[in-house]
């Protein structure tokens, strides 16, 4: 009866926190019922439409602005455009290597969308302030000014950096909002992709008709105060969201690798385990439950090459 009473209360206590390695913002145990979950993930969802939005409303008229605003020739803002976006493609190795070893999902989430506001507001002025406009007068100039070259592109270029903090992380960081080992929130997560593909889906649809639209027959400083005050109420809606989340430490993915290597080349000689109770394995707590892998045993049979798998989990 004892032992019945302990392994309730147990299950009880799993119902109640998330033992999935995670805390909150406090670095404690979440508990299940005010953190995670649709809790926290509707903050990350918005900043992802966000995100998307004013991506989407840049990239679809650079080459458009590079042409009839700055002048450049077809062929040099094809080349400016490509490498812009070859830049953006590969700050998320960047972004995520940051996040994943030293910042963690949150903190690189919200530095990157500081730098991709900041690059907005640099981007408005651009636009909007007369002595950064391109030309000196209301009409149209062969030659656009110096200074409104250089901030716009410092401005799209810190776009691309805040991009690259955004595109590793931040759909991680809403699946770590979510137990796994929970039967109803691993149900939520599969919703959560669902409903996060909408909002990326209809940042993008509206990055290229609206915003687009608002480019060539409002104004281009115009579209880009919408694309400013939509990128800043997502950041501030997802600060709000801070006591909801549950964050996980960074780990540096370099070192269980060389670890790993070093392992199975000093252990290269070893005869193959047949049972997983053969295998090294560190404990798990009932209070820090990792994610483990299943084990896979492989046997080789003779010169046929067949190969079977038995998995423990």
């Amino acid at each position: 009866m004892e032992h019945l009473e302990k392994g309730q209360q147990v299950e009880i206590d799993e119902q109640k926190w998330v033992y999935d390695s995670s805390f909150d913002h406090r670095g404690q145990t979440p508990l299940r019922s005010s953190t995670g979950a649709w809790k926290a993930s509707l903050f990350i969802i918005a900043i992802e439409f966000a995100e998307r939005l004013c991506y989407f409303g840049i990239a679809t008229s650079l080459i458009i602005y590079l042409t009839k605003v700055l002048h450049q020739d077809v062929k040099t803002s094809a080349k400016n455009a490509n490498q812009w976006a070859g830049v953006t493609t590969l700050m998320p190795l960047v972004g995520g290597f940051l996040a994943d070893s030293y910042l963690g999902r949150f903190r690189t989430v919200l530095l990157s969308s500081i730098i991709y506001l900041m690059g907005l507001i640099l981007l408005t002025m651009s636009s909007m302030i007369p002595s950064l406009k391109p030309c000196a007068n209301h009409g149209h100039c062969v030659e656009p000014r110096k200074i409104h070259v250089v901030v716009f592109f410092i401005a799209i270029y810190l776009v691309s950096v805040g991009t690259g903090g955004h595109k590793p992380s931040l759909e991680s960081f809403g699946a770590d909002q979510f137990d796994d080992d929970h039967p109803e929130e691993r149900k939520k997560k599969m919703s959560f992709f669902n409903w996060w593909s909408v909002a990326l889906c209809s940042g993008l649809l509206l990055g290229v008709t609206l915003i687009v639209y608002m480019q060539d027959h409002v104004g281009w400083g115009q579209a880009d105060i919408i694309l400013t005050m939509a990128m800043a109420c997502s950041v501030a809606i997802f600060i709000i969201g801070r006591p909801f989340y549950r964050y996980r430490k960074p780990v540096n993915p370099l070192k269980p690798m060389v670890q790993v290597c070093v392992a199975a080349f000093s252990k290269r000689k070893l005869p193959y385990p047949t049972s997983p109770s053969e295998l090294y394995e560190v404990q798990k707590s009932e209070k820090a439950r990792e994610r483990l892998l299943c084990h896979n045993t492989f046997k080789f049979l003779d010169k046929a090459a067949v190969i079977e798998e038995e998995d423990f989990c």
